[in-house]
């Protein structure tokens, strides 16, 4: 594999191994955010009431955790080339999910939406990546020149 792809590799994942990392450093923060963003559906409440009572958390704290816990080790396993290819299909519906509930610039006022509209165009640009994380994988491209005829 060339040395740009993995330092590329590498830098990319950073994104990720940082913004969850920052997650879970600042979980009661995370959590209040998630709150005011996202609603958990009538038919999960049974649910998220038994994982709350057996924790001792409230949903969005879970919630939390869980997302800051899979955006390390996502982050890592595509540094490490591990698996990188299941974990960039993975991210990829991630953030397809945050760019439609955080990003929402089709429900806000023209000023706040410019902001909002930007963060989702980055999160499109970040899906892209992970498409070309996982189109590449982990094989190495010997039959294929890496530059054709110039």
């Amino acid at each position: 594999m060339p040395a740009f792809i993995i330092f590329g590799r590498i830098l990319f994942a950073v994104l990720f191994i940082y913004s969850g990392a920052t997650k879970l450093f600042a979980i009661p923060a995370t959590a209040e955010f998630i709150s005011a963003k996202v609603v958990v559906p009538a038919l999960l409440t049974p649910y998220t009431s038994q994982l709350e009572t057996m924790t001792g958390m409230s949903t969005p704290q879970m919630l939390a955790i869980a997302v800051g816990s899979f955006e390390v080790i996502s982050g890592l396993m595509i540094a490490l080339n591990f698996a990188a290819r299941f974990f960039a299909i993975l991210l990829i519906f991630f953030v397809a999910a945050v760019t439609f509930y955080f990003h929402d610039f089709w429900n806000q006022a023209p000023a706040e939406s410019a902001k909002t509209l930007i963060d989702a165009l980055k999160n499109l640009s970040i899906i892209g990546a992970l498409f070309m994380i996982a189109g590449y994988g982990r094989r190495p491209r010997s039959s294929e020149p890496v530059y054709g005829e110039i």
